[in-house]
């Protein structure tokens, strides 16, 4: 992969700090050794990461604008659709297994990092319940920001294991998301029900106001 791939580059470079902070510290570590590493200028540096601490979580920013594009698109069911978001960042994360992490090891180290980790994952979770609420429009807030932190917190525990040096594939993580909708009531028995005139609805107890409406909507539409 050459550096027309952003992501590419932009894991090259993140890969190039850690080894020296690896070496010689994070606080020992400058800018300019950075650049030199990762074969950038200084200027083109701090034009595209900022700060040394900024190029950490240089993928966070990518990703999180992966994922609003993703959710822009048209998608049939909301509450798949932050499951299958959450997928999204998981595959990026084990697709680049090494380089996550270092950085895992490295943020529990620093104090200051660790803030601003807490601080990105929960640009994930928020971007969830603004999805959610722009779908569903009658939805209880509660009901959005409670399934958001649902699944964020699935995703970052199962991520949180890899991370640790397990094994957990994405079939893993999707199972755990699974069982999550099917906690909060939203996750779809029977996927292909068969069209007749007469509409005989069952839901559980545990499922959303909003999303009863949105499903009968469907059917009788």
């Amino acid at each position: 992969m050459t550096d027309r791939d952003p992501q590419a580059a932009t894991t090259r470079v993140i890969a190039a700090a850690l080894d020296l902070f690896a070496e010689q510290g994070f606080e020992a570590t400058s800018v300019e050794q950075i650049a030199k590493a990762a074969g950038v200028s200084r200027s083109t540096f701090f034009r595209q990461f900022g700060g040394k601490d900024d190029v950490i979580f240089a993928d966070h920013e990518r990703l999180l604008a992966v994922l609003r594009d993703f959710l822009a698109q048209a998608h049939d069911d909301p509450w798949a659709t932050v499951c299958d978001g959450a997928m999204l960042v998981f595959r990026y994360f084990s697709d680049n297994a090494d380089v996550a992490r270092r950085r895992y090891q490295l943020v529990r180290q620093i104090p200051a990092l660790r803030e601003r980790e807490i601080v990105a994952v929960f640009r994930y979770e928020r971007l969830f319940d603004e999805y959610l609420r722009e779908q569903l429009p009658e939805i209880d807030p509660v009901d959005a920001v409670s399934y958001s932190a649902l699944i964020a917190a699935v995703h970052n525990h199962v991520l949180r294991q890899m991370l640790r040096g397990h094994k957990v594939s994405p079939s893993v993580l999707r199972q755990h998301l699974d069982n999550a909708m099917r906690r909060f009531g939203v996750l779809d028995a029977d996927a292909n029900p068969q069209a007749d005139d007469l509409v005989v609805a069952v839901f559980p107890r545990s499922m959303p106001a909003a999303e009863i409406a949105r499903r009968v909507g469907a059917q009788l539409g």
